[in-house]
């Protein structure tokens, strides 16, 4: 109840105290805003990555939630994990080495981001040694760079294959004409964060268009206390100097009548300071490295019998460098300190082709297929001095795959919409994923969808191979899969404001999960459980008042493990989230604030991480007083709340605690 309160008077004061404000720099009245069915369905906004069509949001088949990067800079948002995290359903975890996504009540601690595929432009960015989707800081793309994120929920396999297991995040990059010249960015924050941003971008002549960008981000972070390590030798609990990172991205986009070139490369050093792995507490050698470099061709054109056709040719490359240290000196022996090196390379190359056409006005057909070739997925472990191996082990994978979908339009007012597609794996051969939807509009301004979706997650090379003491390797390991049931009803109130409520029901069988086997006490992955989870979204997304913009949003769920009918650990049962942005001043000056409610959690030891409230806040303007100028202060974690998030088995802690109050100034200037 309490919570509750401090949520319904954070919403209640916000409005009443910058509503006339709001009403001074918009003297648009309500009548002025009511709906015209005229013009209703023109400022819809459109999706492209739930059918690989663009379609109306309330046409697609799934539930969808589109971030701007007008979003991005009112709100201060930092990373792709803090676009996500502002969404309903959505949450995210911070071990000090990764930030996981959460969603609906699923985040299993030590788990990768591999449920989610994440794609910039198109291209898939997950990685092929542990399909991990990277959302905080080793993301590869500044987001600064972010025009538009996409987030399809559900699964998506019919149409993408593995990994699009609990939703899609389809980014779109600013296109070059939104530079138009230079454009150059700072920032500086608490605990000596600081980044900086160069770009160029601008179309020719010629049609052609060109976007170059290179970013750099420098934190030496902040010094922590776990109770765990609180003795003399482990420094009464602190580790000092040991949370700083690093990061450094290039980016590069060109477009040539119908040719589109992207690449990327970006790297990342985080240094651990938690002492998971059982590595030295309070070493600022344990480090963990991230490389991503990729290079993607594509092709897209119009043809005269008005099918469309794209193709495109790709190139991966990730590296992870993992420096363990470790004490290796018996009780009272004076310390053998080692390294320990973890070392994981994959390579992958890859064409796509798909065609596409409206063959009636009631009609849509698409269909496509793709191959890739693992080249080259390379794990190894060694003691760096004296040399001592581990594991040394490279492989390569084949796999390819087909799909079709269609739309038809059954009545004018009712369509269906469905698709298959099928995956086969040189490793454990095939899988097929369907996906069948209606889509129903009653009236013109409310749509009623039905939903049943398959999707499924392959095993991947770290699951499957890696073999050191004490976990051994399992190359018998099946896809874990997903069968969704979901409705959907949203209402559009006015063409910018709409409310969307949404029941969901799934169930995955054969869950990868990490055991102990009983036969040697050694840690395997294993296909063994079954989860299943029923809830419930709704949200309030759009403007009041003129211009008032913001988004309120509650989701409630309950997943439980089917074997033990226990609630999973890192599975909060209630999110409740607002984001809200006043203008102060005509379309200049915006003041955001963000209020996020998470409920209590489970850990592995099946003790409690306790709820907590988030309140974040930035002030942003453009253009101010300097043409050219964007400028913006934000507070995180406003009121410095103190608490938790699950981690996995690999650390002495249960829960990590979370960042406190953090301050930042950024200036953005375009030439």
């Amino acid at each position: 109840m309490t919570v509750m309160m401090i949520m319904l008077s954070f919403w209640v004061s916000c409005v009443l105290a910058l509503a006339p404000v709001t009403a001074l720099a918009s003297p648009q009245s309500m009548a002025e805003a009511a709906f015209d069915e005229r013009v209703f369905f023109e400022d819809i906004p459109k999706v492209y990555g739930a059918s690989k069509y663009e379609q109306r949001t309330n046409e697609a088949p799934a539930s969808v939630n589109i971030i701007t990067s007008q979003d991005i800079k009112k709100f201060g948002y930092r990373t792709l994990a803090e676009i996500l995290n502002s969404l309903p359903g959505f949450y995210t975890s911070y071990d000090r080495a990764y930030r996981y996504l959460g969603s609906r009540g699923f985040n299993r601690p030590g788990d990768y981001n591999s449920r989610f595929l994440l794609l910039v432009n198109g291209h898939r960015i997950n990685d092929n040694i542990y399909n991990q989707a990277p959302v905080g800081y080793d993301f590869p793309l500044d987001v600064d760079l972010i025009d538009r994120v996409e987030v399809i929920r559900g699964p998506g396999s019919s149409l993408y294959g593995s990994n699009a297991f609990f939703g899609v995040i389809n980014i779109f990059t600013r296109p070059p004409s939104s530079v138009r010249g230079a454009e150059a960015s700072v920032s500086a924050g608490s605990y000596d964060a600081y980044t900086g941003r160069l770009s160029y971008g601008d179309t020719f002549t010629g049609g052609e268009a060109l976007l170059l960008s290179g970013s750099m981000s420098r934190s030496q972070g902040q010094d922590h206390y776990y109770a765990e390590y609180d003795a003399p030798d482990t420094n009464y609990g602190w580790a000092r100097n040991a949370d700083g990172q690093s990061t450094n991205q290039i980016f590069a986009l060109a477009t040539f009548q119908d040719w589109t070139i992207q690449g990327a490369y970006a790297d990342r050093k985080k240094t651990i300071p938690t002492g998971f792995y059982d590595t030295v507490f309070n070493n600022p050698d344990t480090t963990v490295k991230d490389k991503y470099q990729f290079i993607d061709v594509k092709y897209e054109r119009l043809l005269a019998n008005q099918w469309s056709v794209s193709g495109r040719l790709f190139f991966d490359r990730y590296n992870y460098d993992g420096n363990y240290v470790y004490n290796y000196a018996a009780a009272g022996s004076p310390p053998f300190i080692v390294n320990q090196k973890d070392l994981s390379v994959g390579e992958q190359w890859g064409g796509e082709f798909q065609a596409g056409k409206k063959i009636s006005n009631r009609f849509n057909i698409v269909t496509g297929g793709e191959y890739v070739y693992d080249s080259l997925q390379k794990q190894k472990s060694y003691d760096e001095d004296p040399y001592v191996p581990y594991m040394d082990d490279t492989r390569d994978a084949r796999r390819w795959a087909a799909f079709i979908q269609g739309e038809y339009f059954l009545f004018s007012n009712l369509i269906l919409n469905g698709g298959v597609r099928y995956d086969h794996y040189g490793t454990f051969g095939g899988e097929f994923s369907p996906r069948i939807a209606l889509i129903y509009h009653p009236v013109e301004n409310t749509t009623a969808k039905l939903i049943y979706g398959q999707a499924f997650r392959a095993p991947n090379a770290y699951e499957l191979y890696y073999s050191v003491d004490p976990n051994k390797a399992n190359p018998n390991l099946d896809s874990e899969r997903i069968r969704q049931y979901e409705i959907i009803l949203e209402h559009y109130f006015t063409n910018r404001l709409r409310v969307s409520a949404t029941g969901f029901y799934w169930v995955i069988s054969d869950l990868i999960t990490q055991q102990v086997d009983p036969l040697d006490s050694r840690l395997v992955f294993q296909n063994v459980d079954n989860v299943t989870s029923k809830g419930a979204e709704i949200e309030l997304q759009g403007s009041i008042f003129g211009d008032i913009e913001g988004r309120l949003s509650y989701m409630y769920n309950d997943t439980v493990d089917d074997a033990t009918h226990e609630r999973l650990s890192n599975s909060p049962m209630h999110l409740f989230k607002i984001n809200l942005s006043f203008p102060l001043y005509e379309k200049k000056l915006f003041f955001s604030p963000e209020l996020q409610y998470t409920s209590d959690r489970y850990t592995v030891n099946r003790s409690t991480a306790s709820d907590y409230v988030i309140v974040n806040a930035t002030l942003f303007s453009r253009q101010l007083f300097i043409k050219g100028l964007e400028s913006s202060i934000s507070v995180y974690n406003l009121f410095d709340k103190k608490y938790g998030c699950p981690v996995g088995a690999e650390f002495i802690q249960d829960q990590i605690e979370q960042d406190g109050r953090q301050f930042r100034l950024k200036l953005t200037y375009s030439f």
